[in-house]
């Protein structure tokens, strides 16, 4: 018995290939997005990553769809923010398929309504799974008019669109290292960046292969950095950047080798795009940072003259407070980056366009650029297995009982005495028996400490 409740996750769907997710399965989807969202008459974007399954998958997606009378507009081989410019450009809901970092053994749906809208559980995404659950077990009954299917060719489109939102022309010649992870980075980064003359692109792994030979295609994991970083040191480049899986996320390396934090990046897309809608007549925009990102971010959006605004950290919620708020620019610790210039989507390319603009304008290196950017202390996210995560919370607020706590999205301490402060917030994981934690402080002994102390409060010793 196929339990829907295992695979469809707070934002999307993401399960094992054969045993959870089946053409049938999948299909069933197909015909309950058509259902939930009135299709009938209407056109949907499908598109789909280089995993094995994935264009099996978009092919039986497509049929429930036009069986319930959907007309399907098929994108065909793309990364997710390609699928998001169909739905924004075009004006229609879209079904992404692709399981972003995770193994090759997995596949995954990411659902968007017309204008690049997250799905989420509490938006329509559990309903789609009950129609869904309940169509595998009584079967899919054929609307009167099936709909139709035709191709449509994106790429054009986006390139020019994305060429246009940053224009790369001007900018000193910069040798650039890109780790594509066997993903989608390997269609994208070449038809974006790869026929601009200042820019000399290294590649590595764009082979597109969803088995992921040479890594995961997962760049927060420092162990999938390493051939990056050898080598950005090997051939003298001037940034490294790498993608995940679907390519919605970009990370990046600077000329020695270190790791440019997702805080950093965020604040110099938030400070550039501040700056760009205040040329434009725009006073006191909003930018919007979760609660992990760096408190830099938060005072280089307050210093730009724009209103920060803290989010929960999320996905679909943050494209749907981004919407609400009509803020210009959204970024993640997860190194999601979030454009209203792209329909409030999340986009890797262009964040990564931001930062090389903001190398190749510059006489600074990536490094120095970097370093002005970060002049915090962060532990990063650590993650604890834990059977009681209540418990173990409770123990680290014991333990840190200086701090004043705040609970929103999990348990946010801090502190802050004679021009010394640190926060620290634990929140439990929605998938997974863990216990994430983050510290961060103007002082490295402080960060370090307050960093041990909540640890072995964790672990109960």
């Amino acid at each position: 018995m196929t339990n829907f409740h295992d695979f469809v996750k707070t934002y999307d769907v993401r399960g094992l290939v054969g045993s959870q997710l089946t053409d049938q399965v999948v299909e069933c989807f197909g015909a309950a997005f058509a259902d939930e969202l009135e299709l009938a008459g209407k056109k949907v974007a499908v598109g789909h990553d280089m995993r094995d399954s994935s264009p099996g998958f978009a092919a039986a997606f497509s049929a429930g769809a036009t069986k319930r009378g959907a007309s399907v507009v098929m994108v065909g081989l793309c990364s997710t923010d390609m699928n998001y410019f169909a739905s924004g450009s075009m004006d229609m809901p879209s079904a992404m398929f692709t399981a972003s970092h995770n193994p090759a053994s997995y596949n995954g749906i990411k659902f968007s309504r017309a204008g690049a809208r997250g799905i989420s559980l509490d938006s329509g995404l559990a309903a789609i799974r009950d129609r869904a659950e309940a169509y595998l077990e009584a079967g899919i009954t054929p609307a009167e008019t099936a709909g139709g299917i035709e191709d449509h060719d994106v790429m054009p489109g986006y390139v020019d669109y994305l060429l246009e939102l940053v224009p790369l022309n001007q900018v000193r010649p910069l040798k650039i290292v890109v780790d594509a992870a066997n993903g989608m980075g390997g269609l994208t980064v070449p038809a974006v960046l790869g026929k601009l003359i200042p820019l000399e692109i290294v590649p590595l792994y764009f082979e597109l292969d969803g088995s992921f030979p040479n890594h995961e295609a997962n760049p927060l994991d420092a162990k999938n950095l390493v051939d990056l970083q050898q080598k950005v040191l090997e051939v003298g480049a001037d940034l490294g950047l790498a993608f995940d899986g679907d390519a919605d996320r970009c990370f990046a390396i600077d000329e020695k080798g270190q790791a440019v934090t997702p805080s950093a990046l965020a604040a110099i897309v938030s400070k550039r795009e501040i700056q760009r809608v205040q040329d434009l007549g725009e006073q006191h925009p909003t930018v919007l940072h979760n609660l992990l990102t760096s408190r830099f971010v938060a005072e280089t959006i307050s210093a730009s003259g724009a209103n920060p605004v803290r989010t929960k950290v999320g996905h679909s919620l943050i494209k749907d407070k981004m919407a609400e708020t009509e803020a210009v620019f959204g970024g993640e610790h997860s190194a999601h980056y979030y454009f209203r210039e792209f329909w409030g989507a999340d986009n890797g390319m262009l964040a990564a366009m931001h930062l090389i603009s903001e190398l190749g304008n510059s006489t600074l290196s990536m490094s120095e650029i970097s370093a002005s950017y970060t002049p915090y202390f962060a532990s990063g996210e650590i993650n604890s297995k834990v059977t009681d995560a209540t418990a173990a919370t409770k123990r680290v607020e014991l333990a840190l009982e200086e701090a004043a706590s705040e609970n929103f999205d999990g348990i946010t301490l801090s502190f802050e005495k004679g021009g010394v402060w640190w926060w620290c917030n634990i929140r439990e994981s929605n998938t997974e028996p863990l216990l994430r934690l983050n510290v961060e402080s103007n002082s490295l002994e402080i960060m370090e400490s307050v960093t041990a102390r909540a640890l072995a409060a964790i672990a109960g010793s």
